[in-house]
């Protein structure tokens, strides 16, 4: 503890700390050497869903973390434990050779996968689709967005609560994105089964789904499109 009486971090939660602060709502795997590790939160999370065991890991001076980590060649086997059980995870990776490293080993999240958006075959169900739903909830009707990345479908249809949330029976997507002001009324007027995830309002607003598509098709103008 330093004289001003705060806890001072080790240079690796440091830079733990700091990668996490980017991706909060995820369960950060954090590449230490041949492990992947998870701290605090995330490894309580981890350890409850993949059985593993939880310990702690001094933190500077007089400080401790919960830890729980895995082997990096166990990935395959955790990572859709972790998904399947509606985790988001972000996956943080050496980005340099630790031998070369002059202080601590640069590291970045170079892959996020949430229960809807996954390429890698040990998430995916093969026999079915694995689509990431969007709904978009006006007053008395919404609009819906499925997306199944890993085959290049995708649709898109409107209609009233009831239509919407038969559309949503009917696909079974493994994710639900939704504005967070609108929480009350999706979960007044759609099934609760599926895992959800809430986004900030302003990305289902016209202006911002415009400029997406704008530059997805590298157009001026979504006119042609009818």
């Amino acid at each position: 503890m330093t004289e001003s009486g705060r806890y001072v971090e080790t240079p690796l939660m440091k830079q733990y700390y700091s990668v996490k602060a980017k991706h909060p709502d995820a369960l950060l795997l954090f590449r230490v050497g041949d492990f992947y590790e998870t701290f605090g939160e995330d490894a309580i999370k981890a350890a409850g869903i993949l059985g593993i065991t939880l310990t702690r890991r001094a933190n500077g001076a007089a400080s401790y973390v919960e830890l729980a980590g895995f082997p990096y060649h166990a990935l395959d086997t955790y990572l859709p434990k972790l998904v399947r059980a509606g985790q988001r995870v972000a996956i943080c990776e050496q980005l340099e050779d630790p031998k070369l490293a002059k202080k601590i080993v640069k590291r970045g999240i170079t892959e996020l996968v949430t229960p809807g958006v996954s390429l890698n075959d040990n998430v995916l169900a093969h026999k079915e689709n694995n689509f990431l739903a969007a709904i978009h909830i006006d007053r008395k009707a919404a609009g819906i967005a499925f997306l199944d990345i890993s085959t290049g479908e995708f649709l898109v249809a409107e209609g009233t609560f009831e239509y919407v949330d038969q559309l949503l029976a009917n696909f079974q997507p493994r994710e639900v994105l939704y504005e967070k002001k609108k929480k009350d009324v999706f979960e007044e007027n759609f099934s609760q089964k599926f895992y959800t995830y809430k986004l900030d309002d302003w990305i289902f607003s016209s202006d911002a789904a415009g400029d997406r598509l704008r530059k997805q098709f590298g157009t001026v103008s979504l006119k042609g499109f009818g």
